[in-house]
């Protein structure tokens, strides 16, 4: 049974996976939904890259037996993004994943977005206190009324210098959001809601073209898909697309070891 790391995105922790994990585990896999740097309770994440973040999943993934599945939220979909190269996951499921190096923007909410942050501090060391307006009316918008509250108060501060990096990339010398050239090394699934405005439409098929990705629009969805109504739903996707994946992954494996073996 495959073990599933899930990583979550700005301003958030293990905790947005408290409800979606439930199908993986219910079918046996191992899920581990782990706190990116800084994020953890009485932490801070000032100052840290996402390089940083990226190199936290790398190593959670080389001590584990076998080669994991990476699944990743928003910002966490550009973290598996990132890590998979070095750790070459078994496969990997990005839910409206943050664009790498050198994918633009596609509507004008993400131009606005980019630069609110560029103007936040002149500095990498900050962090920056999640707007629970916009989260609210942006993220969290087909997310039940009740369960709202819930995540609001749980949002943690996020690492300006990381938000910068993915938001505003083309002024970043280092290029440390780049996934380098041609595909990732693994199977790779991109899903996005056709009703997201924090990583639209456009925007994730344009990712999912730049790293080999087979896309996928979800109709009626927004951004929080790991929560909002309809979540069963795309974890039954993502569940259905991982056996198909991994299984091919195995029949091919049993194939080579049958020819080999003649």
């Amino acid at each position: 049974m495959p073990t599933v790391v899930m990583v979550h995105g700005a301003f958030c922790g293990g905790w947005a996976f408290e409800s979606f994990r439930a199908p993986f585990e219910a079918r046996g896999w191992t899920v581990l939904a782990p706190d990116l740097p800084g994020h953890e309770p009485g932490a801070s994440p000032a100052g840290l890259s996402m390089r940083d973040y990226a190199r936290s999943v790398a190593r959670l993934c080389e001590a584990l037996p076998e080669r994991p599945v990476l699944l990743g939220h928003s910002m966490g979909g550009l973290v598996c993004q990132l890590a998979a190269r070095q750790v070459q996951p078994s496969a990997m499921a990005l839910l409206a994943p943050s664009p790498p190096w050198g994918v633009p923007g596609s509507s004008l909410e993400e131009a606005i977005t980019a630069f609110g942050v560029q103007v936040l501090d002149p500095f990498f060391s900050g962090s920056v206190t999640p707007d629970r307006h916009l989260m609210r009316h942006h993220s969290l918008d087909r997310v039940p009324k009740g369960a709202r509250r819930p995540i609001l108060e749980r949002l943690r501060p996020e690492s300006s210098r990381a938000l910068r990096e993915v938001l505003n990339w083309w002024m970043d010398p280092f290029m440390t959001t780049s996934v380098g050239l041609g595909p990732l090394p693994c199977r790779t699934l991109a899903l996005v809601g056709d009703r997201d405005v924090v990583h639209p439409a456009a925007t994730v098929r344009q990712t999912a073209e730049r790293i080999g990705a087979q896309f996928q629009t979800l109709p009626g969805m927004s951004h929080w898909l790991v929560r909002e109504e309809g979540w069963e739903e795309v974890a039954g996707t993502v569940v259905a697309w991982l056996d198909a994946a991994l299984g091919e992954d195995v029949r091919r494996g049993s194939t080579g070891a049958s020819a080999r073996g003649r």
